[in-house]
């Protein structure tokens, strides 16, 4: 088994920054797994953010390009979220996955971006 525990998120005024962070625990292999993010906004259905596999290649919904990044720290079992010019709609629950064979979900962590 793998757990993922999200922290970071909060609340954040349009134009900020939050930086969120996924540690993962257990059976828990860091080259073998591809780490995202994932959000889900009230009504919506969960979308995803961005992903890195291993190696350290990246993919990113469109809706982030050039404002998110996504990171990891294979030694720490860790994948980080940098989130800046954050926008009122980027405000939803962000939710750390890892995929491998089988795929898991943090508990999320609430971004709320508002004035």
């Amino acid at each position: 088994q793998v757990q993922l525990v999200e922290s970071g998120g909060g609340l954040v005024q349009p134009g900020g920054s939050l930086r969120l962070s996924c540690s993962a625990s257990g059976n828990f292999a860091s080259r073998l797994y591809v780490m995202g993010w994932y959000r889900q906004a009230p009504g919506k259905q969960r979308e995803l953010v961005a992903k890195i596999t291993s190696a350290g290649s990246a993919n990113y919904a469109d809706s982030v390009k050039g404002r998110f990044t996504i990171s990891r720290d294979n030694a720490k079992r860790t994948v980080y979220l940098q989130m800046n010019s954050l926008k009122p709609e980027d405000t939803a629950v962000y939710y750390c996955n890892a995929e491998w064979i089988n795929g898991y979900w943090g508990q999320g962590t609430q971004v709320t971006v508002s004035s």
